[in-house]
């Protein structure tokens, strides 16, 4: 299966304009939404009149917070289920599907108007009139927890709604107190806007015969969207069926039942018509759940020899003014199981403040929580480093986890699999670590900074809510297979890949086989999407064994065709054999003659792993400027076993990409008077550019395969991220030490670099 890239099958379809995203469906006698959104941070809602809105050409209707507070809409379901610090439970504040007395953040909705337009409905909502009575508003989440700070939600006192821990408070103390030496760090991991290609989108159709729903919107795995569209709507689970063909980017932001599908849905039962929504960019940036917004603290203590004794870590979560379903948990539970990262440290505590604040509210984004800890946990070995003075890298490999020691049990989880010694070996030697120095005074004489930064990380994949993940594999009259997952593919090639999977388990041609991935109208699955890099793991584990399956199936099948007993038969390359003789049959045969007698389900119990890696990053600043160049980047992984190396390539060039984007340039800021959005747009906010990725990207494999699921898959779609956070971090406080900087917060931006440099002037 790692033969020569013969392309996505998706690639015709998406690259000739032939890809159906969510703007392209379009139902008989459609109407047309647009929200009105708040335009205050914290406001009571005095009066809202709809008077003129409703008078306006083309208009249908207009539904306010009163109509979805009647129709008894709740807030979505958590999926914090477990107790935090000292037996305390998540507090989950109140969220209208639209506004209802209250407005809490710039862009909340408040009122939707549905036209036979969508420019009628925009003008119409530009004449609803809203008095509003400005509150106090709070968009720092260390203000928010403050002392006398604005309370934003009534139930929530102190604004904090989750306070977590983990590890051992005692035991870590203890060894503080016997360290030799303490580092200690704080890091500004900055909120992100997810910024998929596709903008957020939906139509909503509701068959009043049938009472049934059909809500066609991008997602990541229409379980995840059902199971929030069911908690808030209260409609049952079977009475929906969600449709996403083809989706323009998840990175974690579209896995939520957004407030406007739920208001959509209403709309169409309400006028019996389908009711189409497709956001503007800016309302993307606004509304959309935001990524990381994080403050961090860790410190880590070392014995007279640099060995490793113990980790304590603190985080500071903005939440935003609600909570997304994922929020809680990426910023808990997801960072608490690889705490220690790659290095044996036997004793960790960590609490993990969540707080609400006047803000979007934040979700899972690329990496989910991962990035933070690798960059927490590398910042700490690399300041160790300097403050102890022994080189950064024997530090590292003083407290690296063998090969030998997995699997591993950390304090908060047991690693399956890995070989981080290995993989650092590897990286140094193909980035040309020890030759850096001559490169380093070759810049100089260019009045360059050169700095160059490694980073070594481990992660979390896989997992899930669910008990099992299930496949099935459904044959038609041709004999070509269909395979169904939950899968929610957004440009990972899950088209090409799964198909292969199957492929080597029948001996069919890929061709052959179809996926439907979350097909609405296919049969009942168990299990969970496209997230926490699991796809491989799970989805396509659970067709491994649905594949298996198939083959026992037609074991039987094929020793009535050779009329002998299936005690003599054997299967191999995709032919059934009767042993000690010539006589065979494919299996492309039999599905051919017995069709549907072949239909298969498989499931696996949701496989964990630790996929890592380890990367390096080679920077230059012009030091008149403050501009950095990313000269070279070289990243070794171990994602498990390599299915498809072209779009294993395909997912860590996009991980580092984003990972860079955050490291130099990405940042949502809010004006912390007015709570207004001041990055809304591009331009204000900085996506990463093709010209400002690394000039030479090197990427090796060091597979060590998993034994958690049937393919010894690790997943590959955070590992980009995880690594070039801390990596670029580190690359470019190398590069300004010898100017006495030796902690920067993100972005790196040429101000802020040339600011810092102004400084030591």
């Amino acid at each position: 299966m790692s033969g020569a890239f013969r392309g996505r099958r998706e690639d015709d379809r998406l690259l000739t304009g032939q890809g159906r995203y969510t703007s392209d469906w379009n139902l008989p006698g459609q109407l047309h939404a647009c929200f009105l959104r708040s335009d205050r941070a914290h406001a009571e809602i005095v009066s809202l009149s709809k008077d003129e809105a409703l008078r306006s050409p083309g208009v249908v209707a207009v539904f306010t917070g009163e109509d979805t507070t009647a129709a008894g809409f709740k807030s979505a379901p958590p999926l914090v289920k477990y107790p935090g610090r000292g037996g305390s439970a998540l507090k989950v504040p109140q969220r209208d599907v639209l506004a209802n007395g209250r407005v809490r953040f710039v862009g909340q909705e408040v009122a939707l108007v549905v036209a036979e337009h969508p420019h009628a409905a925009q003008d119409a909502a530009e004449r609803i009139a809203v008095e509003y009575r400005e509150l106090p508003a709070v968009v720092d989440a260390e203000e928010a927890a403050a002392p006398g700070a604005p309370q934003i939600h009534a139930g929530i006192a102190g604004n904090l709604c989750f306070d977590y821990e983990y590890g051992d408070e005692a035991g870590t103390d203890e060894a503080f107190a016997r360290a030799a030496h303490v580092t200690r760090v704080k890091l500004d991991a900055v909120r992100i806007a997810g910024n998929p290609m596709e903008p957020r989108a939906c139509v909503a159709a509701y068959d009043r015969g049938a009472d049934r729903y059909d809500l066609y919107s991008p997602s990541q795995g229409m379980s995840l969207l059902l199971a929030g569209l069911a908690g808030i709507t209260g409609i049952p689970r079977d009475r929906l069926r969600v449709h996403a063909h083809d989706v323009g980017g998840g990175f974690g932001v579209r896995s939520d039942a957004y407030p406007e599908y739920c208001a959509a849905l209403l709309a169409a039962r309400k006028l019996g018509r389908p009711v189409k929504w497709a956001a503007s960019r800016a309302e993307t940036m606004l509304s959309d759940h935001h990524g990381r917004a994080a403050k961090l603290a860790g410190e880590l203590a070392l014995d007279a020899a640099g060995s490793f004794l113990a980790i304590r870590l603190r985080w500071t979560v903005n939440a935003g003014a609600y909570l997304s379903q994922p929020g809680p948990l990426i910023n808990t539970l997801n960072p608490s199981t690889h705490a220690v990262n790659v290095y044996r440290i036997p004793r960790v505590y960590g609490r993990h403040q969540l707080v609400i604040t006047n803000t979007t509210p934040t979700t899972a984004y690329r990496g989910a929580g991962r990035p933070n800890v690798s960059y927490i946990v590398e910042r700490l070995v690399e300041e160790a480093a300097r403050e102890t003075g022994i080189d950064r890298i024997e530090l590292r490999r003083r407290n690296l986890i063998p090969r030998e020691a997995f699997p591993y049990k950390a304090p908060t989880a047991t690693y399956d699999s890995g070989d981080p010694p290995g993989e650092l070996d590897k990286v140094l030697l193909e980035s040309q670590w020890d030759s850096f120095a001559e490169r380093r005074n070759q810049a100089l004489g260019r009045n360059r900074l050169r700095g160059i930064g490694c980073a070594v990380f481990l992660e979390p994949s896989g997992a899930g809510a669910h008990p099992k993940e299930e496949a099935v594999i459904n044959f038609g009259d041709s004999g070509n297979a269909s395979l169904y997952v939950l899968a929610g593919p957004s440009g990972q090639g899950h088209e090409t890949v799964f198909p292969e999977i199957v492929a080597e388990v029948l001996g069919f041609s890929p061709e052959k086989i179809t996926l439907k991935a979350s097909d609405p109208y296919g049969p009942p699955l168990a299990g969970e999407g496209t997230i926490g890099s699991r796809s491989l793991m799970a989805h396509g584990g659970a067709l491994v064994v649905a594949a298996r399956e198939v083959v026992r199936k037609g074991m039987e099948l094929a020793a009535r065709e050779l009329e002998v007993s299936p005690k003599d038969v054997e299967f191999s390359g995709g032919r059934y054999l009767v042993k000690g003789t010539d006589l065979s049959i494919r299996l492309e045969e039999i599905a051919r003659r017995y069709g549907a007698a072949l239909d298969s389900t498989g499931d696996i119990a949701p496989p964990r792993a630790f996929p890592g890696g380890a990367h390096v990053a080679e920077v230059e600043i012009d030091p008149d400027t403050g501009a950095i160049e990313i000269l070279r980047y070289t990243a070794v992984d171990d994602c498990g076993r390599v299915i498809n190396p072209a779009l294993l390539e395909g997912q860590l060039h996009g991980g580092i990409a984003q990972g860079l984007g955050q490291a130099m340039s990405e940042q949502c800021v809010y004006d912390p008077a007015s709570g207004q959005l001041l990055t809304g747009t591009f331009m204000d906010y900085a996506m990463p550019r093709a010209d400002e990725q690394p000039a030479e990207l090197r990427l090796y494999d060091h597979p060590v395969p998993s034994p958690s699921n049937p393919l010894g898959a690790k997943g590959a779609g955070e590992a980009g991220t995880t690594g070039a956070v801390p990596a670029i971090a580190n690359a470019v406080i190398d590069a300004l030490r010898p100017l006495g900087i030796h902690h920067l917060d993100f972005p790196y931006s040429p101000e802020r670099i040339w600011t810092a440099i102004a400084r030591t002037r």
